[in-house]
């Protein structure tokens, strides 16, 4: 599995309030989500961000309340993968879910500016600075992680499952 974008960048701390703010969360439609993604952090990120790029940011990404709307709303976006210093347990495994592929890597915040182009291999974790010809190893997805990322998915995986 690989991911390919532009990077955006956020720093420390950004909670799931700032990355679909509660006011939207009457609905649960994806695309209607994707339309306030990092609104209340960056009012112009949905009109910049494309579809496989790529979000970079520091300690305990998506801290905060525990809804699945937070990372609904970035794959929705058409972000390709977070990469993160460190991220909020149930924002991990939220996002691991819905099909969100994320990956934590301290190196990388520091060595990754907004702007960049940065490629991922999810099979090794490493995360090639495409633009500055760098690299850093992050952690690498246990393939049961990659089965349910490249199922869209939990529930699409053990639905799956069940087909065959």
């Amino acid at each position: 599995m690989r991911a390919n974008g532009t990077v955006f960048k956020f720093h420390d701390n950004v909670d799931t309030d700032v990355i679909i703010p509660a006011r939207y969360l009457n609905s649960s439609d994806p695309a209607e989500l994707a339309k306030h993604c990092m609104e209340d952090i960056d009012a112009t990120f949905v009109n910049k961000v494309a579809k496989g790029d790529i979000i970079v940011a520091g300690k305990n990404f998506g801290c905060g309340s525990s809804r699945e709307h937070a990372p609904i709303s970035i794959k929705a976006a058409g972000v390709s993968c977070v990469i993160a210093k460190t991220f909020a347990r149930i924002f991990y495994r939220n996002a691991i879910n819905i099909g969100l592929p994320i990956i934590e890597c301290e190196a990388a915040y520091d060595g990754i500016d907004a702007g960049d182009t940065v490629e991922i291999d999810f099979d090794e974790g490493i995360i090639y600075n495409r633009t500055k010809g760098t690299q850093f190893k992050g952690q690498a997805f246990p393939p049961f992680m990659q089965k349910i990322i490249a199922a869209e998915g939990l529930i699409n995986y053990i639905n799956q499952g069940k087909n065959q």
